[in-house]
């Protein structure tokens, strides 16, 4: 099985946990969704992270989908489990299961309520030494967890080699991208991958300041691919083109509460899976909601012809 480590690149798909109407996992979406992302030209999957509704699995939920999910990648690419949790013992276990399944390494967020760097650089290097020897990712959300980490804290965290790569969430966050890699370029720190996130709302630019590629569930993830490609081949113009005709979607899909609702609607819209239920306790999408999505996805795949409803 492929394991992570700098060198990583690419699209890493988030992928969202499927469930049933009445709450139950549902293992042929996953399948389903699994195969769909790899055909979108996905490098890498994340599973149970943020989107993936994690806490809301018990213990056992949560190693099924890992192995039913590693089991249908069967090695094709790297994938990475979110591990984050209230505590280090939870960590542990999932962890050591996921690496044993396959998996090519774990994420790792701060814990919320955090105050001052000492106390951020020592809970991540005891979650580094409850996730074992597994390479890790480190997932920077302020936005959501409340912990500010600088770009020197980064610095002192890349030294542990098994941090391979930071998930950069902070906002405004382009120029922590520029700061990391102006570290490593002055051999000042251990180059890490970088993943932008963030929905997909800055893909061009965080890949224009030196990210590897990007980590987020957009649920039209082949634009993602396509928009890397032509960076990559210094077509900035069209990279930008193509990704504005997708930003009314990727805003939508951003906002706070609602986003992983609208994410799933699409999904299923897209047949990629069967039912677009989030586990309770979880909001649903008015009929007024589903009716801009709608337009939004008809209007998309009028414009953009390769995307498939």
């Amino acid at each position: 099985m492929p394991r992570l480590d700098e060198s990583a690149k690419g699209v890493f798909v988030i992928a969202p946990t499927p469930f049933r109407e009445d709450g139950a996992l549902d293992e042929s979406s996953a399948e389903r969704m699994t195969d769909a992302f790899l055909a979108a030209g996905a490098s890498g999957l994340t599973i149970l992270g943020i989107m993936g509704e994690a806490p809301k699995l018990d213990a056992e939920e949560a190693r099924r989908f890992v192995s039913l999910v590693l089991r249908r990648v069967d090695g094709r690419v790297p994938v990475i489990v979110g591990v984050s949790a209230p505590g280090f013992a939870a960590m542990r276990a999932l962890a050591r299961s996921s690496m044993d399944a396959g998996a090519a390494g774990v994420m790792v967020a701060p814990a919320s309520g955090l105050r001052g760097d000492d106390a951020v650089l020592s809970y991540m290097a005891q979650a580094a030494e409850a996730v074992g020897d597994a390479p890790w990712v480190l997932q920077d959300y302020p936005q959501l967890t409340g912990v500010h980490i600088s770009p020197d804290m980064v610095r002192r965290m890349a030294e542990d080699p098994r941090l391979v790569m930071v998930k950069a969430e902070d906002w405004p966050g382009l120029d922590k991208i520029t700061a990391l890699r102006r570290l490593s370029d002055e051999g000042r720190m251990r180059r890490l991958s970088i993943l932008g996130g963030n929905g997909g709302l800055f893909l061009p630019e965080e890949l224009e300041r030196g990210a590897d590629g990007i980590m987020t569930g957009y649920a039209v993830p082949e634009m993602l691919v396509r928009v890397q490609r032509l960076i990559a081949a210094g077509d900035r113009t069209a990279a930008h083109d193509l990704f504005d005709l997708h930003l009314p979607l990727i805003r939508t899909e951003h906002q706070p509460g609602l986003g992983l609702a609208v994410r799933k609607y699409v999904l299923r819209r897209r047949g990629i899976i069967a039912c677009e239920a989030l586990r309770a306790p979880g909001p649903k999408l008015s009929a007024e909601t589903r009716a801009e999505v709608d337009w939004l996805l008809e209007r998309l795949s009028r414009r953009d012809r390769e995307v498939r409803l």
